[in-house]
């Protein structure tokens, strides 16, 4: 009985650790796509603000960096990096592109505060590490793109 419930618990952790793989692989797509649709925005800016547009190309870089961490934090965990980024929606207009790269980082929020307390509860605590520091990046860029729009 002992070794049928040990096996068990086994198959539980792995179900788990795949699924928390797959959330890994979901922050890169989302790293993936903000990086690609910030600097598609900071190409295509027509706004006179060019402020935002320079930031633009700035964050873009910086979430390419989250992808790059995440993804050397999954093969560690013996997972696959995606290279497929989440749908990119660059926008029409200045503010169109803002509203949306604020949703953007909305849903980055959400997601790596999930990922942070799955990684906590798995006693993984390289991941939660490294997705608290992105997780205030990404709070950072929010701010900046929330104070950008009132100014549009």
């Amino acid at each position: 009985m002992t070794g049928g419930s040990a096996t068990r618990r086994s198959d539980d952790e792995s179900m788990s650790s795949k699924e928390f793989l797959d959330r890994l692989n979901e922050a890169i797509a989302r790293e993936l796509q903000v990086s690609i649709q910030y600097m598609w925005q900071h190409v295509s800016w027509k706004h006179p603000r060019k402020e935002v547009r320079d930031e633009l190309k700035k964050i873009a870089i910086v979430e390419m960096r989250h992808a790059e961490d995440i993804a050397e934090r999954l093969v560690e965990l013996g997972g696959t990096p995606t290279t497929k980024p989440a749908e990119i929606r660059v926008g029409e207009d200045a503010r169109e592109m803002i509203e949306r790269d604020m949703r953007d980082e909305e849903g980055a929020i959400k997601l790596y505060t999930e990922i942070i307390e799955e990684a906590e509860k798995l006693g993984d605590e390289a991941t939660a590490n490294l997705f608290k520091k992105i997780l205030e990046e990404e709070k950072n860029h929010l701010e900046y793109f929330m104070k950008a729009l009132k100014q549009l």
